[in-house]
């Protein structure tokens, strides 16, 4: 593997797909549906101030959502920071944990990739016979960027 990490897939009309998951995503009844496995973060940049609407995939891990990207919208967060979400119909905040260390990275990512082979095949790794990610993969991720934020809701709001 040459270590050079390929870009996240992206649809030819993302915008428009983001749009209308956003869209979803506040329906009531069909959030419920469609938020299983989806998220909308409000992240506010930190030289525009502009608040970006993103739809993100995230993994359940105990009370926390683990969300992985290489984007460069995820470097706008950092540790201690908290983030507005869309949860499951609901707007509620959380506090934010940026892991970036290839351990912390690597691991989370696998835990995602086992669990959504869309979240896998998004971020080019692929996936063994028994579902197991492929660590060659998961290192050039990190090497490319990933990050994985650890959001942790905010009891009562």
């Amino acid at each position: 593997m040459s270590g050079t990490a390929p870009s996240p897939s992206t649809l030819p009309a993302q915008r428009l797909v983001n749009r209308l998951v956003r869209g979803l995503l506040h329906v009531p009844g069909v959030s419920r549906v469609v938020g299983r496995r989806l998220v909308t973060l409000y992240v506010v940049g930190r030289s525009s101030g502009r608040t970006y609407t993103i739809p993100v995939a995230y993994e359940p891990d105990g009370d926390d959502l683990l969300v992985g990207s290489s984007f460069a919208w995820a470097r706008n967060l950092r540790t201690g920071d908290r983030v507005a979400v869309l949860l499951r119909g609901r707007r509620r905040w959380c506090d934010v944990d940026v892991q970036v260390g290839q351990d912390e990275v690597v691991t989370a990512y696998a835990q995602m990739a086992r669990a959504n082979p869309a979240f896998a095949s998004f971020n080019h790794i692929r996936r063994g016979e028994h579902g197991e990610p492929d660590r060659d993969d998961l290192v050039t991720a990190w090497r490319g960027g990933a990050r994985v934020l650890r959001l942790t809701p905010r009891r009562g709001g």
